[in-house]
């Protein structure tokens, strides 16, 4: 809940801060009806910078491979004994 107030809290502010820019001429009023896109094409490239981000920061993890290999092996062994699987 309190992740959607903050949510909700920062489209009214951006709104608010849109109208605003609208009704003076801080900024030309062909650029100011523009700004919506803007803001949705910065969000798009902020998204795809922490993805691009969290992919180089990508952890590994050896043991965790280690274990997933033994549990691959002793799964084949299972399914060799069951008739499932027929050698390779």
């Amino acid at each position: 809940m309190k992740h959607i107030v903050k949510i909700l809290a920062l489209v009214v502010a951006i709104t608010v801060l849109w109208i605003g820019l609208l009704q003076t001429s801080v900024i030309p009023y062909n650029h100011t009806w523009l700004l919506p896109i803007y803001f949705v094409v910065s969000l798009g490239c902020y998204g795809l910078l922490m993805v691009g981000v969290g992919l180089m920061n990508f952890p590994t993890c050896p043991q965790e491979a280690l274990l997933l290999q033994k549990d691959i092996v002793e799964a084949k062994e299972y399914l060799k004994q069951k008739g499932v699987l027929t050698l390779n």
